[in-house]
């Protein structure tokens, strides 16, 4: 076969930017070739299993494991007083707080951790599990935030209950966290109180749980010879655990290796370090063999790290035109037993100052407040960056509630408020600096595609149908237009317990013109290995099915932070292609000697350097890098590798025009989805099926969130749905077609101009679904109905309205 010749030919055998490339990943998945922690098998493993508290509240009086230890099989039974002559009874969380290894005096939420059985099969431990003899003294819990905060409220803390200043200020009772406040108060409450219209709401952001298809686990050994301890485990950031685990252990940094398999999903839930990750390698220090802890559905449902829980009061006012003039909110936030969210150190409610969405708002003002309650620790960020979710819900809702009051279409309400293309770059009222975009042109787009106007005539001959009682289907209409922002981060902005944002990218040629590439990021799913390939591809000239990517072992891989928050194109991308321009800035140098020319008389065509004027005299990528390793080019070392460690400049803010179309029968409470339309603007695209691959991902969660996902408590503490039985998850059946689209405003700032896109159908499509659904009964004067809106709260919210029969 001939080579290509043609720049079309030759840049379509790259397989770049842009390019329609299949996953290479998805051979070994399609097979069941896939290597995740639960594979790992090691010889003498030992296994792991946790104790765990029926209580939401209580006094542990006494442990007793004899009978436990007695079981054949089980080689010993750990407790906090193990633990405490270790110092590692408590853990420090990414918060800045600490959190109870194994359960010390007290249970502070049910299905918490109050010893770890170690056995040679997993059905030994299962068994000695049920002989620990727990004795406990029930405490009054305490599920509701509001409540935790009042006077009288119960001490929970027992440990912190003297503190008055945490990790990130005051604290004003026994169960409060912290305060986070930001914006302008004095400017926002003036501007509230001389408004000509206000509108004022509770928003609920129920609690949930990223739930990824595999739960949370690892493989601990240490090597007693070598003093090398090695750690497999669905981590999401795994250098970042072995820095963690470095400093509880005090073992060497150098001699931990932190080793990241394939994961099945993360969506947030895989970030955090857990108590099963410390007592797996205490326990394999202690005995000398490996152990593996692998926890069930219902343990990764009720322990493991929660998302969202936000109960936000929101205030917006505007003109009677419908400009608006200030925003205001306060959120209680419940962070369950440990303040343990994974948010950067600075923002300890993350990026909740995003709540000003896509809106030039003057003016704003946000305040809140972090709460202990007798619930499961986390807060993490599923499919979000950093409360994000929470932040776009809020403003989408409120646009909504405004557009009620002022008797404006929605529509029309979000167009008169955008961020014009010309005031970019934006510094919104609570200080982020909006790198690009252009609002207007992309709600216009999602509008002319759906037929906005047939949409609202087609929804008022409903309503007058319905009336008429000729059909008892209610239709909605729900918009939303997100702006997010991800790619922590700059180093000035985002660190994660003292250690900054920034991530790597390192490439290796090899002298038959094959690359490897390790980056500092690790995937559950987004395609890495391919769309890595195709940015280098782009960059330095070699074929994407030449470059082979790896990630997630700490021993090979350059220093980064992960992979969470969308932040992997916007941050290790771009580390990428600042590594690919490292190399080419080298090969150029090369090729310059082996043509005989001053290298500026050279320029980049697709996959070699040619001279200018006379493109016949060239050399590709694959000359060069033989070159490299068998001529002596004067005044340049041999080989061709590079390292690149990215700081970005700024975060990327990608956007958004959804549109959702629902039908609801008021008898029933049934939502059917009868049309959802996503407009994403990612900046530069590197894989358009990709994309549209994490749009549906996306999406199909944000249904799972706004029409049936809540983790819920009883009065007593119990947790109720921690099964799948009881926590929606969509299959095929529920799920909608998706109807994909795009809009490209590339970043100013990012080396190829990449935004992110993984997290945004998530941000977006809650607030569609949630509006849509809303919306079907606005005209009878609902603005609020509390999410998830599953069968039961939509038939609900009819009858209280009057329209059941």
């Amino acid at each position: 076969m001939n080579a290509p010749t043609t720049i079309e030919e030759r840049t379509e055998k790259l397989q770049g930017l842009g390019c329609k490339r299949k996953r290479v990943e998805d051979a070994r998945f399609t097979q069941g070739k896939g290597n995740y922690v639960d594979d790992i098998k090691l010889p003498e493993m030992l296994f792991g299993d946790f104790v765990r508290s029926p209580y939401g509240h209580a006094r542990i009086l006494s442990i007793n494991t004899d009978a436990a230890k007695a079981v054949p099989g089980v080689v010993a039974v750990l407790t906090a007083e193990d633990l405490k002559p270790l110092n590692l009874h408590y853990m420090p969380t990414l918060a800045g707080d600490v959190q109870a290894v194994l359960a010390d005096e007290k249970v502070l939420f049910q299905n918490q951790e109050v010893a770890f059985v170690i056995a040679t099969d997993r059905y030994a431990a299962a068994d000695a599990i049920e002989l620990v003899e727990v004795d406990y003294e029930a405490l009054p819990p305490v599920v509701d935030p509001f409540k935790a905060l009042e006077p009288d409220a119960p001490v929970l803390r027992e440990d912190i209950k003297d503190k008055t200043e945490g990790a990130h200020g005051p604290r004003k009772h026994h169960n409060h966290i912290f305060t986070w406040e930001v914006g302008d108060a004095e400017g926002t409450a003036k501007a509230l109180s001389t408004a000509e219209v206000t509108a004022k709401e509770m928003i609920v952001y129920q609690r949930v749980h990223p739930c990824p298809l595999e739960t949370c686990g690892c493989v601990a050994s240490m090597d007693k010879i070598n003093g090398k301890l090695t750690v497999w485990g669905t981590f999401q950031a795994p250098h970042a655990v072995r820095t963690i685990a470095s400093l509880l252990s005090n073992i060497p940094e150098h001699n931990i290796r932190i080793v990241s398999p394939d994961i099945g999903g993360g969506f947030g839930n895989k970030v955090g370090v857990y108590p099963g990750y410390i007592c797996a390698i205490v326990a394999s220090i202690v005995t000398g063999k490996p152990v593996k802890w692998i926890e069930d559905r219902i343990e990764n449902l009720s322990t493991t790290a929660f998302a969202r829980d936000y109960h936000m009061a929101g205030e917006i006012s505007a003109t009677k035109d419908g400009r608006i003039t200030a925003l205001k909110c306060h959120v209680i936030g419940d962070h369950g037993a440990f303040d343990a969210c994974a948010d950067p150190t600075k923002f300890p409610a993350g990026f909740f100052n995003i709540c000003t969405g896509s809106y030039d708002i003057p003016t704003a003002h946000v305040v809140v407040d972090g709460v202990y309650t007798n619930k499961a620790p986390g807060g993490v960020a599923y499919r979000c960056s950093f409360r994000v979710t929470e932040a776009s819900y809020f403003i989408e809702r409120m646009v909504d509630v405004l557009a009620l009051k002022l008797g404006m279409d929605p529509a029309e309400l979000r167009r008169k408020n955008f961020i014009r293309a010309e005031q970019f770059p934006y510094t919104s009222a609570l200080g982020w600096e909006y790198d690009s975009g252009d609002y207007e042109t992309a709600f216009a787009k999602a509008l002319e595609t759906v037929d906005y106007t047939g949409l609202r005539a087609e929804q008022a001959a409903n309503r007058e149908a319905f009336a008429r009682g000729e059909t008892r289907k209610l239709m909605g209409v729900g918009l939303a237009f997100f702006t997010e922002i991800v790619g922590a981060g700059p180093v000035k902005n985002c660190d994660i317990l003292g250690v900054g944002m920034f991530d790597s990218c390192e490439i290796r040629i090899h002298p038959t013109g094959s690359a490897i590439a390790r980056l500092g990021t690790i995937s559950q799913g987004q395609g890495h290995a391919t769309t890595y390939a195709q940015i280098l591809a782009s960059e330095i000239g070699i074929p994407a099915d030449q470059i082979t990517v790896e990630e997630g072992d700490t021993d090979t891989a350059p220093y980064g932070l992960g992979t969470y928050g969308s932040r992997s194109t916007p941050v290790a991308g771009a580390a990428a292609a600042m590594v690919g321009r490292k190399i080419r800035a080298k090969a150029q140098m090369i090729a310059a000697y082996l043509l005989e020319v001053h290298e500026d008389d050279l320029e980049w065509d697709v996959d070699r350097f040619q001279v200018k004027g006379t493109p016949e005299r060239f050399k590709t990528m694959t000359d060069i890098a033989f070159a490299a390793y068998n001529q002596a080019v004067p005044g340049i070392e041999p080989g061709l590798e590079a390292v690149s460690y990215y700081d970005p400049p700024n975060m990327t803010y990608p956007f958004g025009a959804y549109v959702c179309v629902v039908e609801i029968d008021v008898d029933t409470g049934v939502t059917d989805v009868r049309r959802f339309y996503a407009l994403d603007d990612c900046g530069t695209r590197i894989n358009p099926m990709i994309i549209e691959g994490q749009v549906h991902g996306g999406l199909t969660e944000a249904l799972a969130i706004a029409m049936g996902q809540e983790i819920t408590y009883d009065e007593l503490g119990n947790v109720k749905g921690a099964s799948l039985m009881d926590f929606y998850l969509p299959t095929a059946v529920e799920t909608p077609f998706w109807e994909t689209d795009h809009t490209v405003t590339p970043s100013p700032h990012h080396p190829i101009g990449a935004k992110g896109v993984g997290e945004s159908p998530n941000v977006g499509g809650v607030s569609a679904f949630s509006n849509a659904v809303i919306d079907a009964f606005a005209h009878l004067g609902l603005t609020h109905s509390q999410m998830p809106h599953d069968h039961w709260r939509v038939w609900k919210t009819a009858k209280d309205l009057g329209l059941t029969g």
